[in-house]
């Protein structure tokens, strides 16, 4: 995190952030993780993954997750995506599910979402980092001031974004967005815990595709 790579467009509006109290706090915490042995996911040059392939001027919709998976090889700097060579998490089966459910699109062979990030679908998560095996691991550290400015910034400079908040973490951390300039579509998490309870069959992905045809806006293609 010495030298962050991200988009100019994201530069602009959150390079203050990095030479803030909290973020230098986050970055000793990270290398004193690093330094101790700890292994950390995704891949520090992944972090920002997401800010990379989807610049804010890019951006029309926004999904949050929470933590980057904890696996070996699996975070690669996208919520609920892996890398091509991973087994698709549970999570993302069911999504892939609600997908074929929604627009008959059929499963994808992977799990790499990068395809939709580099549309403009902004897959953030509240966390940007974790410890391997260790779910939770980094949260309080200061991600979250982090991304909450994120999502401010998205809310406060630009009009008719979607925002997807699935499960109650992302609900919580969406409260201050404005549903008049936006549309904020919120729905159980797709985790296997939750996903009968409004997942399937809330139809995020036509939703979304029908409010940015309203807006005069390109739609997603979501098949991967």
């Amino acid at each position: 995190m010495s030298t962050v790579k991200i988009h100019e467009s994201w530069k602009n509006v959150l390079g203050d952030e990095f030479s803030k109290t909290y973020m230098e706090n986050l970055r000793a915490f990270l290398k004193k993780e690093i330094e101790s042995g700890k292994k950390i996911f995704p891949p520090m040059n992944k972090i920002f993954n997401a800010f990379n392939l989807t610049p804010l001027t890019n951006v029309k919709i926004v999904l949050v997750g929470q933590d980057p998976y904890h696996g070996e090889g699996q975070a690669n700097g996208l919520s609920f995506s892996v890398e091509s060579n991973i087994k698709i998490p549970p999570s993302l089966q069911n999504i892939f599910k609600e997908l074929f459910t929604d627009l008959r699109l059929t499963s994808p062979q992977n799990g790499n979402l990068e395809n939709w990030a580099k549309q403009g679908v902004l897959l953030l998560n509240s966390c940007l980092t974790v410890q391997k095996g260790s779910p939770g691991s980094h949260q309080g550290k200061g991600w979250e001031k982090f991304t909450d400015k994120v999502l401010k910034t998205i809310n406060d400079h630009k009009k008719n974004i979607v925002f997807i908040l699935w499960g109650k973490k992302a609900q919580e951390k969406g409260q201050f967005l404005d549903k008049e300039r936006h549309l904020i579509i919120k729905t159980p998490h797709p985790s296997p815990f939750s996903v009968h309870t409004g997942f399937f069959g809330s139809k995020p992905f036509s939703r979304s595709n029908n409010y940015l045809l309203d807006k005069n806006i390109e739609p997603i293609n979501w098949q991967l």
